[in-house]
């Protein structure tokens, strides 16, 4: 939040973090309660079909409680380490180590598949910590990737126009106007509204989820509905492992799908992925929007409270210091609309600011050191950074909320 002439409200960032982490909580209380509304009932009627089904069991096979429950025990201990009674697929094999180095680069981790040793855990550590930062490179890169190719169509669409409408659109070039200009030609101006390629990758993400599915339910046996559900699990790198694709021992076309699979996966992760990064840029909007309006009513209560103290209150010298060039400004003002000249002193005291700002640049310039704000960027960057807020906060449009 700007901070105004007199008024001591809080930093801009540190107001949209509080406000952000508030909003949070508020948004994981509600998502707990309502889960809890929706699931609780099918837990308690799921736990009392396994006490009436562990009793019969016991009783048909004459076997104690505590010798079944360290049986059940041992079974979920070989389940944790990827071991299946039910089948002998394996899972170290290259290309199911393949899929368990995906899952690990992707940060989806299913959890089906974990290393047991003591190297295996310390290679993974390693091998995750370069791998991950890699792949979300790859992430950030493909959506700077993205936008580009919307802003070479949106213009290439405007020179269409222009061709039909009979108007031969500008090049672009220094030497003869050859046709390279017009290829290099600076695509800043033609930046996509955040809320358009926020619709263009959310098309795109629930077009893949679809097909993805199409493919899940024959091959997996699974409902379509549980194929949409996991496509968002794993394109979202959530990962909770309920629902694992691959993992059958034998599939029909067994190459074909394994790479479709992958595919996938791939094309998937970097939807989602570029999609929260959007929606985390419009959630932003919404926060300055908020800051913006609880701002004014927050300056207009300091002013009245920190700007008409009593007469004989103590102020401090900084804020005495703020008022009187306040005042010295206005009375500047107020003299120069009367057409009365005003002295060097009153003139100083109205411009001080543009002043100090001329003086700063006349010194940069007679030194030859580059401004804080850095030098202009080359006609095709559009990003100094690899982030993904960098990139969207320089190559997006961030239309205003409150427009």
């Amino acid at each position: 939040m700007a901070t105004r002439k007199g008024c001591f409200c809080p930093n801009e960032d540190n107001a949209r973090f509080v406000l952000l982490a508030s909003l949070i909580g508020v948004y994981l209380v509600c998502g707990a309660a309502i889960f809890s509304a929706i699931e609780r009932d099918k837990e308690v009627e799921s736990q009392r079909r396994w006490a009436q089904r562990r009793e019969n069991f016991s009783r048909r096979y004459n076997i104690s409680r505590p010798e079944l429950s360290v049986f059940l025990r041992h079974y979920e201990e070989a389940g944790m380490a990827g071991v299946r009674v039910d089948e002998t697929r394996p899972r170290w094999d290259f290309a199911g180590s393949f899929y368990f180095v995906g899952t690990v680069v992707s940060t989806i981790g299913f959890g089906m598949t974990t290393p047991a040793t003591a190297a295996g855990k310390i290679f993974l550590i390693f091998y995750g910590l370069v791998g991950c930062a890699a792949t979300i490179l790859f992430f950030n890169l493909f959506l700077e990737r993205l936008i580009t190719v919307l802003a070479y169509i949106l213009k290439t669409c405007h020179e269409r126009q222009l061709r039909r409408s009979g108007v031969r659109p500008q090049l672009d070039c220094q030497n003869g106007g050859a046709r390279l200009g017009a290829r290099t030609d600076s695509l800043a101006g033609w930046k996509p509204s955040v809320y358009y390629v926020m619709l263009i990758l959310g098309l795109a993400a629930l077009t893949i989820s679809c097909c993805a599915s199409a493919m899940y339910t024959p091959v997996e046996g699974w409902s379509y509905m549980d194929s949409i559900y996991f496509c968002f699990v794993a394109f979202s790198t959530i990962g909770f492992g309920d629902l694992v694709s691959s993992q059958n021992r034998r599939y029909d076309h067994q190459g074909f799908y394994r790479f479709a699979n992958f595919l996938f996966i791939l094309m998937g992760v970097c939807c989602i992925y570029s999609l929260f990064n959007v929606i985390s840029i419009v959630i932003k909007q919404f926060l300055n929007c908020t800051l913006r309006r609880l701002e004014c009513r927050c300056c207009q209560r300091c002013q009245r409270k920190l700007l008409q103290p009593g007469r004989n209150t103590v102020m401090p010298s900084v804020l005495r210091a703020r008022r009187k060039a306040s005042a010295e400004s206005n009375m500047a003002d107020c003299r120069r609309q009367s057409g009365e000249m005003i002295s060097i002193r009153d003139f100083l005291a109205a411009n001080k600011v543009s002043l100090a700002i001329m003086q700063k640049q006349l010194m940069e310039t007679a030194s030859g050191h580059p401004r804080a704000s850095g030098p202009s960027p080359r006609p095709n960057d559009f990003s100094e950074g690899v982030g993904a807020l960098a990139i969207m906060n320089n190559r997006l449009v961030e239309t205003s909320m409150d427009r």
